[in-house]
C-alpha cells in the first residue's frame, strides 16, 4: 500500500481556492489529504490563515478522500470542543478521517492571553487532552481538575468507530513519549538519519499504526524558479525546535528568516525542476518505512504541481487510498 497524500497548507491559500486545489489533486491521483490548523501564517508572504475545521467539512463532502488533520489542544482549543469536532467529522464520513494531536506553537496559542508554558508543562497538559479526547470519544461523561478544566462533559453524536489519535513528533525523544497513546505516527521531512531514528524511536517503544510522512518540496520547471518559490514561501520555516515552538508573531518569523539563504532552506524542502529527482526521494522515503506521505509543494500555486506529479510522479509510485480506521485497527 503506497499512500500519497495532498496537504492543505491554510497558511498559504484562501480556503476556497484551498478546497479546489485539493478536489483537483483527487482528480490527478493523490490518495488522501491533510491539513494544518493554524490562526496565524509563518509569514506575511504567506498571508492567509484559514478555520481548519470549516474546511474539513467541506473537503471530506466534496471528495472521496480520507483526511487528517494536525491540532493543538490545551490552550487555543478546548480538548471537548475537538473531541467533538472529531466525532462529528468522523460520524458523517466513517474511516475517513484521523487527528493529530500535539503541544502546538506559541504563534498560534498566545491569542488566548494565556502564558506559554514551558515545554515540559505543554507535553503533560498535551497527555491530559489526549485523554480526555480519547474517553469522550468512547461516550463517557468527564470532568478532569488539572492544567485543563472539564466539568461534566459528554458527547452526545458518537462514531461508530474512534478514529486514530495521532502523535506528531518532531525528534526521536517525542516519538518515543506519544508511543504510550498515540494510534500512529507523523512526522516531517528531514535529513534521512535523524527520520530513521523517529522512527525507530516510534516502533521500539511499542509505537503503533501507521508511520506518516509530510513532505516540503519546491517543483518549478526550471530551478531558479523552484528556488524562488522555497526561499520566499518557506525561509522562515527553517529554525528547529524550539524557536518554531516559541517565537510568537509572524514579524519575528520575518525578522528572523531574513538572511536565510537557499542552502539552508533546502536542508528543509526537496526542492528540484527534475521530477525524476522528486519521484527518488519519495522511493527513498517509502524503502525507509513510511506508510503513507502527504506532499506539500510550498508554492501558493498549486495546479502546475498537481498537475506534474500526476502526470509524472504518482505513476512511478502506484498510489492506493489508506485502508478505513476501523479496518486498520481490526487488521
Amino acid at each position: 500500500m503506497t499512500v500519497i497524500g495532498f496537504h492543505c497548507s491554510h497558511e498559504q491559500i484562501d480556503p476556497a481556492q484551498l478546497l479546489r486545489d485539493v478536489q483537483h489533486a483527487e482528480q490527478a491521483g493523490f490518495t488522501a489529504g491533510m491539513s494544518s490548523d493554524h490562526l496565524s501564517p509563518w509569514s506575511e508572504r504567506q498571508g492567509e490563515s484559514g478555520f481548519a475545521w470549516a474546511f474539513l467539512g467541506a473537503a471530506l463532502a466534496t471528495t472521496n478522500l480520507p483526511f487528517g488533520v494536525v491540532n493543538a489542544p490545551g490552550q487555543r482549543y478546548h480538548p471537548a470542543i475537538i473531541a467533538q469536532g472529531i466525532a462529528t467529522l468522523s460520524q458523517m464520513f466513517p474511516g475517513r478521517f484521523w487527528a493529530a494531536l500535539g503541544s502546538g506553537e506559541a504563534s498560534n496559542e498566545r491569542v488566548t492571553g494565556d502564558v506559554w508554558p514551558r515545554k515540559e508543562v505543554r507535553d503533560q497538559r498535551l497527555i491530559e487532552c489526549v485523554d480526555i479526547i480519547r474517553r469522550l470519544l468512547h461516550g463517557e461523561e468527564v470532568s478532569h481538575d488539572g492544567l485543563v478544566q472539564v466539568n461534566r462533559a459528554r458527547l452526545w453524536t458518537l462514531p461508530d468507530a474512534v478514529p486514530d489519535l495521532v502523535g506528531p513528533a518532531v525528534t526521536p525523544e517525542t516519538a518515543a513519549r506519544h508511543a504510550a497513546w498515540a494510534d500512529a505516527l507523523i512526522t516531517v521531512n528531514q535529513d534521512r538519519d535523524t527520520l530513521r531514528k523517529v522512527l525507530d524511536a516510534y516502533r521500539d517503544a511499542g509505537g503503533r499504526g501507521p508511520a506518516r510522512l509530510q513532505i516540503h518540496l519546491s517543483w518549478a520547471p526550471d530551478e531558479a524558479t523552484a528556488e524562488a518559490i522555497a526561499h520566499d514561501q518557506w525561509r522562515g520555516n527553517v529554525f528547529p525546535p524550539p524557536v518554531c515552538w516559541d517565537t510568537e508573531s509572524v514579524e519575528a518569523f520575518d525578522a528572523i528568516g531574513e538572511d536565510v539563504t537557499v542552502d539552508q532552506v533546502r536542508k528543509s524542502v526537496n526542492i528540484s525542476s527534475d521530477l525524476g529527482r522528486h519521484a527518488e526521494w519519495l522511493h527513498g522515503y517509502l524503502e525507509q518505512g513510511w506508510d503513507e506521505l502527504y506532499l506539500h509543494f510550498v508554492g501558493q500555486h498549486q495546479k502546475p504541481f498537481i498537475d506534474a506529479f500526476g502526470e509524472h510522479v504518482l505513476p512511478q509510485l502506484s498510489p492506493t487510498a489508506p485502508a478505513p480506521a476501523a479496518e486498520a485497527a481490526n487488521a
